[in-house]
C-alpha cells in the first residue's frame, strides 16, 4: 500500500527553495585586498608620526569631556557604548547654519555649538584632505556626487580641490568592549554618495563592513562581511557607494594589543601621559565635507518641527553603467527623526527627495 501514497515528505523538499550558501567574514589586511573588495580604501601612516602622536595625545585628553548619545529605540532609552564628539573646521565655525547642521548631527539630539578644530587636527586635515582628492581623482564618480568646486585651500595647485573637510565626528574607544552597532551615516548635510575619511589613533580594532543584499538578489546570494584591521596612523576612506550599499561597525573583542606611543606628549600638564604610557583607546576621526546644497536652512522638516534625516533606498538598487555590482540607489527619502529623542514618538512623515524641486546640486552627472 505504501507506494499507492504520495511521498510527502518529497513534495514538501521540492517546495523548499535552496538558500545561498553564507560565506565567514573575509579578513582583508592590506590596501590591495580592501580596493579589491570593497568601495573603500586604506592608506597607511598617512600623517607625519610625530604629527599623528601629537593629536593621538590631544583628542585622548578631549575625549574626557565627550558624551555618551542617547536615544529612544523600542520604548527605551539606550546609551551608546562609546564616546563622541563634534567638530568644526576653524574656517566655518562662524558659520550659524554650518553650527545649526552640527547640533543635530548625531540621534536628532540638539547639543550645544560644536568647538572649532583643535590646531592639531587642523595640520592632519591638510594631509588628509591631499590623500583623498588625489585617490577620487583616480575613481569614475557618480551622477550625484557633489559637482562644484569646494572652498579654497589656499594652495598654489592646478588641481580641483573635489573634496574638503569641514567637520568632523570624533569617536573613543576605550578598552576592548566599546564598540559601535552596524550603521551607515546619515546623509541629511552629505548629501547622496558622499566620500568620508576615518582616520584612527592609537590601540587597533577591526572595522567590518557588511554589504546590504538588494531585494531582487536575496535568493541569489547572501551578505558578505568584512573585517578591516586598523592601526594607529591609518585611514580608510569610505568613497562614494559605501553609505548605499554597506553598513559598517565596530564590535567588541575579546582582547587588544595597548598603545605605546612612540612620541613624549608634549603636554607637559597632563600627568597621565608621562614616559612609558600606554594606552587601551582607539581615537577616531570621521572627517566630512557638508555640501552647502544640504545645508541646515534648506532641510525638510516633518510635522514634529524637527529637521529630517536623509535615508537612501538601500535595498533597491541598479547596476551603474559599466559596473557588474549594483552601486547605484533608485531613491532617497526625507523621514522624521523625532522618535529618537521625544520618549520614541515621531510621526509617520516621510517624501521621496526631489532634487530639481528642491534645488540641489551641482552633481557630478547633471547640472542644477
Amino acid at each position: 500500500m505504501r507506494i499507492l501514497r504520495p511521498d510527502h515528505a518529497s513534495e514538501e523538499r521540492e517546495k523548499v527553495k535552496e538558500t545561498p550558501p553564507r560565506f565567514p567574514p573575509l579578513t582583508l589586511a592590506t590596501p590591495t585586498l580592501i580596493a579589491q573588495h570593497t568601495p573603500c580604501t586604506l592608506h597607511t601612516s598617512v600623517l607625519p608620526a610625530e604629527l599623528a602622536c601629537r593629536l593621538f595625545y590631544a583628542m585622548l585628553a578631549e575625549s574626557q569631556n565627550w558624551q555618551r548619545n542617547k536615544w529612544w529605540l523600542f520604548d527605551r532609552v539606550v546609551e551608546s557604548p562609546h564616546r563622541t564628539s563634534f567638530y568644526v573646521r576653524q574656517s566655518e565655525s562662524k558659520d550659524e547654519d554650518m553650527h545649526q547642521a552640527a547640533q543635530y548631527w548625531y540621534n536628532g539630539r540638539q547639543v550645544a555649538p560644536p568647538p572649532p578644530f583643535p590646531p592639531a587636527m587642523e595640520a592632519a586635515c591638510d594631509f588628509i584632505e591631499r590623500v583623498v582628492n588625489a585617490e577620487m581623482r583616480k575613481r569614475k564618480r557618480f551622477p550625484l556626487e557633489w559637482g562644484g568646486e569646494t572652498a579654497d585651500t589656499g594652495e598654489n595647485t592646478s588641481e580641483q580641490v573635489i573634496w574638503r573637510a569641514n567637520v568632523a565626528a570624533s569617536n573613543c574607544y576605550e578598552g576592548a568592549k566599546e564598540s559601535v552597532g552596524y550603521h551607515s551615516d546619515q546623509l541629511t548635510n552629505l548629501g547622496p554618495y558622499p566620500t568620508i575619511a576615518s582616520l584612527s589613533l592609537g590601540t587597533s580594532r577591526t572595522f567590518r563592513l557588511r554589504e546590504v543584499v538588494p531585494l531582487d538578489e536575496k535568493e541569489e546570494r547572501s551578505a558578505r562581511t568584512y573585517n578591516i584591521p586598523l592601526q594607529h596612523n591609518s585611514l580608510i576612506i569610505m568613497h562614494a557607494s559605501t553609505q548605499e550599499m554597506y553598513k559598517h561597525c565596530i564590535p567588541p573583542q575579546n582582547a587588544i594589543d595597548m598603545f605605546h606611543p612612540p612620541f613624549p606628549s608634549p603636554y607637559d600638564e597632563k600627568e597621565d601621559f608621562e614616559s612609558g604610557f600606554a594606552s587601551n583607546c582607539r581615537i577616531n576621526i570621521t572627517f566630512r565635507f557638508y555640501r552647502p546644497d544640504f545645508k541646515a536652512s534648506s532641510i525638510p522638516k516633518c510635522r514634529c518641527g524637527v529637521p529630517c534625516i536623509l535615508r537612501p533606498d538601500m535595498k533597491n538598487r541598479y547596476s551603474s553603467v559599466d559596473g557588474e555590482r549594483k552601486d547605484m540607489v533608485a531613491k532617497y527619502w526625507w523621514t522624521c527623526y523625532a522618535g529618537a529623542q521625544n520618549d520614541g514618538k515621531g510621526c509617520d512623515f516621510w517624501k521621496v527627495m526631489d532634487v530639481h524641486q528642491e534645488g540641489r546640486g551641482p552633481f557630478v552627472g547633471f547640472s542644477k
